[in-house]
């Protein structure tokens, strides 16, 4: 009897998404455009934190938003309407994440040439959107309290894939059992180099402390060209 052939299918599909991310992250650094990948699990706080964020930002930088959802203009609609900012969705057609080319597609329906910093707000989900390189400069994830902190434990690539880790609803860390300084620890251990940031994007805490280093951060992207 032939030996039975196996395909690894799920490898190829990988290399090909890393090679066009890499394009596109040539194609932004050309233009001078900052693409930042925001990811978490649903009613982490996503949207209220760019929105505290994007008011602080958007006197200092241009701003484009695309809100990856797999149904709905919920987000996007909301966003336009707080913030003022260029926002558009993106539907993945059932897809829970983005790759490469999706985001490319996005970003052909925003001005770039007015555009210093485009953040993409990735689908909520904790495995497939770490698994998928966007062609983002920086991805960043929002962790929140009522999750736990031994989420790193649990969802490893996600925190190995972020540059920094905002920690949202601070505020209610008194009402739940999460250990902030285990939390930390846990994130070390997956991401050493990864900046960990306390927040509340109800309240705005910690809030400025990110927009510096988005602020840094794109200096530095546009004065790498």
């Amino acid at each position: 009897m032939d030996e039975l052939r196996v395909i690894e299918i799920k490898k190829s599909v990988f290399a090909d998404n890393e090679h066009d991310a890499d394009l596109l992250r040539g194609e932004l650094h050309q233009q001078g455009v900052f693409l930042l990948n925001l990811m978490s699990a649903p009613g982490s706080g996503k949207t209220t934190t760019l929105i505290q964020t994007i008011t602080r930002l958007k006197d200092k930088l241009r701003i484009g938003v695309m809100e990856a959802d797999i149904d709905s203009d919920v987000d996007a609609r909301k966003m336009r309407e707080a913030t003022g900012v260029e926002s558009i969705q993106l539907h993945t057609g059932g897809m829970c994440h983005l790759d490469a080319e999706m985001t490319r597609q996005g970003l052909a329906a925003l001005d770039l040439a007015a555009t210093d910093l485009v953040i993409l707000e990735n689908v909520g989900n904790l495995v497939c959107p770490a698994e998928f390189d966007t062609g983002a400069v920086r991805n960043a994830m929002i962790l929140s309290v009522p999750e736990g902190d031994d989420k790193p434990l649990k969802y490893p690539l996600m925190f190995s894939v972020c540059d920094v880790v905002l920690i949202n609803k601070t505020d209610v860390m008194p009402y739940f059992d999460f250990d902030l300084e285990k939390c930390t620890e846990y994130i070390r251990m997956r991401n050493p180099k990864a900046q960990v940031i306390p927040i509340c994007a109800k309240t705005g805490e910690g809030i400025d402390t990110f927009v510096d280093w988005i602020i840094a951060e794109v200096a530095g992207w546009k004065n790498d060209n």
